[in-house]
């Protein structure tokens, strides 16, 4: 097993300190992040699995709302970075089921580690932790708000796949109205003007027409339709999205739409060759198993990229803030 020590900083530290929001990420943020993983991702491949740069650091990782790819791979990141972890499964374990408040919980889990990442069921849970923490904060997720290092993890298989974040045509199908992961990503590679949007959902679970103003404001193009057949063999990306369950105010809401679009092998026969399908994860029913073996699907590869793009940010982020004096 192989380890490295970098020297210095390859690059200077981000404009943010606290990560709440797609919209903290600067142009010149997202040329150090994808810069720092893409160094990460060649190494790996040549046979280095451990890193140095946070060495004497601590993540704490705080999920209330259940997570695989997103707990894990921070955890692994800052690992391989030489760092350590504590963490909270689901909230409960810790005092907030006695009654303390998030706040109070951000005043003490900052003297116990150097960086946290949270994820909360509340829209705007994440920024109120951070309001009242003294280290760097990271939004794995929000509610139906935001989630903005799964957009950074999804623009470097983008560049990956098709060696650009601009010009392309990006269509999101599914659930518009409560994907967190849509709203950042939209955010992300609006910055891009040259970028076409086809957001592809059942008209209840469109975008919210304030992020389509935003988008169009920026120069780029947005079409809202219904029909993925027709507009598949446009595209350069699809984008899938999981209908949010947990979002709807009922169950008899969401089963009404679950089924709308299902990615299917003949979904993709009219595509082009090199369309690049993605989705976050989990899956429900909106890709079919037998896409998994597509030269198209990049999926779990987009999963397992998300590693170097994360231990990339915990890097960068740690310059934010001293290691907590105990």
């Amino acid at each position: 097993m192989q380890s490295v020590r970098h020297k210095g900083k390859d690059v200077t530290a981000l404009s943010f300190r606290h990560l709440l929001d797609a919209h903290d990420v600067k142009p010149d943020d997202l040329t150090k992040i994808l810069t720092q993983a893409a160094r990460y991702h060649r190494e790996a491949k040549s046979g280095v699995r451990r890193w140095h740069e946070a060495d004497g650091y601590i993540l704490a990782t705080l999920f209330f709302e259940p997570s695989t790819r997103t707990r894990f791979s921070f955890e692994s990141a800052i690992l391989r970075l030489g760092g350590q972890i504590i963490t909270l499964e689901q909230g409960m374990s810790s005092s907030l089921k006695k009654g303390e408040t998030l706040p109070d919980t951000a005043r003490m889990v900052s003297e116990y580690a150097d960086l946290i990442v949270i994820r909360h069921d509340e829209v705007g849970s994440a920024a109120e932790f951070a309001g009242l923490a003294s280290v760097p904060v990271i939004n794995g997720g929000d509610g139906a708000n935001q989630h903005p290092t799964q957009a950074l993890a999804d623009l470097y298989t983008i560049q990956v796949e098709k060696g650009r974040l601009d010009n392309l045509t990006i269509g999101i199908v599914g659930d518009l109205k409560y994907s967190r992961t849509a709203h950042s990503l939209l955010t992300l590679m609006g910055l891009y003007p040259r970028n076409n949007f086809v957001l592809i959902s059942h008209p209840s679970l469109r975008l919210d027409p304030g992020q389509k103003l935003e988008l169009e404001k920026n120069g780029c193009k947005v079409v809202e339709t219904a029909d993925l057949p027709g507009v598949i063999r446009e595209l350069d990306v699809l984008y899938v999205t999981r209908v949010q369950a947990e979002r709807f105010p009922s169950r008899e809401d969401y089963e009404a739409v679950k089924d709308e679009f299902c990615v299917r092998v003949e979904t993709v026969a009219t595509a082009r060759p090199d369309l690049t399908i993605m989705h976050a994860l989990p899956r429900v029913n909106e890709i079919h198993f037998d896409v998994d073996n597509l030269p198209q699907a990049k999926y779990f590869a987009q999963a397992s990229r998300a590693v170097f793009v994360r231990m990339a940010l915990l890097s960068l982020m740690k310059e934010n803030g001293p290691i907590t004096a105990y």
